[in-house]
């Protein structure tokens, strides 16, 4: 039996995020497409047992789970510091940069180790993703670069950033995320938009006020004359840093009720929102893969997104691409797309389509296969 052990601890973590979404879904299907002969066994920190639950919960199938003796935060540090713990050898598979990364036989060999790099704003926005978090991604893809078999990433577009900054040459594999299997409208939609207290026309986003997602942008577009009032409704954490979204719409002078930050909802929730919308609108100004958009074309709603270059390869033309040069006109030219596409059906029917086109070329299934044909061809 070949047994490969994905470290999953990210998928506890207290707050979800995209990392620890793809965590998850990675590891699922993972599991589901398992060759014959070959299983999936999970690796985390130390956890209590009412977490080790839960990966059994929304892990179901792992056909082992190892506890290493330190907490995550611990763990982070030890490996960044090359401070080697018992993972063992064998097929490794890391969905993010947390990976046991030291010398081992490698490729050719039944030990090996992929890791998986998101995106390059460590090197390219330090201050928005935090200093001791970036010196801590800058760290990993040091030793990713030492000691990794193949560097997964979601675009090609993050590919070529990360060979500028890490030069990783032919190790590089770019393997996609996909929507959930399970973001669907559920039967009690109505219900579910009544309690959301949705408006009957609106534009949605997920976002954050984290500067490279570019929701301050928006909210200033969404002031512009040309959006006749129409609302927004955030999808995203409400705070960031302090900063809260009902602030920032205030001070771009917003009258209150506008902007509507609903904050972290669940798939059932979220479905409902995305398929309602009028419109879609992802601003950021930079970014890794841009699931929320494939997310928005599952339902068939107009995406109105950044000219972000792995963003821009994500929608592959089935969205309006809005560019982000000369910052100060960027929330002119968002609210300039979005009113367009707002006031043209036959807009509106077009992207729909090819939205819905696009997004059925993402699959979960998919991008587990090609993980396990990665550590066949290692």
């Amino acid at each position: 039996m070949t047994t490969l052990r994905v470290i999953v601890d990210e998928v506890l973590t207290e707050v979800p995020d995209g990392t620890s979404r793809y965590s998850l879904e990675l590891t699922r299907q993972l599991i589901a497409t398992a060759p014959r002969g070959c299983d999936v066994e999970g690796i985390i920190a130390a956890h209590d047992d009412k977490d080790r639950l839960l990966l059994d919960q929304v892990l179901p199938g792992l056909a082992g789970l190892q506890s290493l003796p330190v907490g995550s935060r611990e763990l982070r540090l030890a490996w960044q510091m090359g401070v080697k713990l018992p993972v063992g050898g064998g097929l490794i598979h890391a969905p993010s940069l947390l990976a046991p990364l030291f010398k081992h036989k490698g490729r050719g060999t039944l030990e090996q180790t992929t890791v998986t790099v998101h995106d390059v704003s460590a090197y390219t926005a330090p201050d928005a993703v935090g200093v001791v978090e970036a010196a801590w991604q800058k760290a990993m893809v040091k030793r990713a670069r030492k000691f990794a078999d193949a560097i997964v990433v979601p675009t090609h577009a993050v590919a070529e950033q990360l060979d500028e900054v890490a030069r990783l040459g032919d190790r590089i594999r770019v393997i996609g995320g996909a929507p959930s299997d399970t973001l669907r409208v559920p039967a009690d939609a109505d219900a579910r938009a009544a309690a959301l207290r949705l408006p009957e026309r609106y534009v949605a986003t997920v976002s954050s006020l984290d500067p490279r997602r570019g929701l301050r942008e928006l909210i200033a577009a969404m002031a512009h004359p040309l959006m006749n009032g129409t609302p927004l409704v955030v999808v995203g954490p409400e705070e960031f840093r302090g900063e809260h979204v009902a602030t920032v719409a205030m001070e771009a002078g917003l009258p209150e009720g506008r902007v509507r930050a609903l904050g972290t909802l669940g798939d059932s929730d979220l479905a409902v929102v995305l398929s309602r919308a009028s419109v879609f609108a992802y601003p950021n100004l930079i970014s890794g893969f841009g699931l929320p958009v494939v997310e928005a074309m599952r339902f068939g709603t107009p995406v109105v997104h950044s000219d972000d270059p792995a963003v821009a390869e994500v929608a592959f033309g089935a969205g309006v691409a809005v560019p982000r040069e000369d910052a100060a006109g960027y929330p002119e030219r968002l609210a300039q797309a979005i009113s367009a596409v707002l006031a043209d059906g036959a807009v509106r029917d077009r992207l729909r389509f090819a939205g819905m086109d696009r997004a059925a070329a993402f699959s979960w299934q998919d991008s587990a296969e090609r993980v396990w044909a990665l550590h066949a061809e290692l």
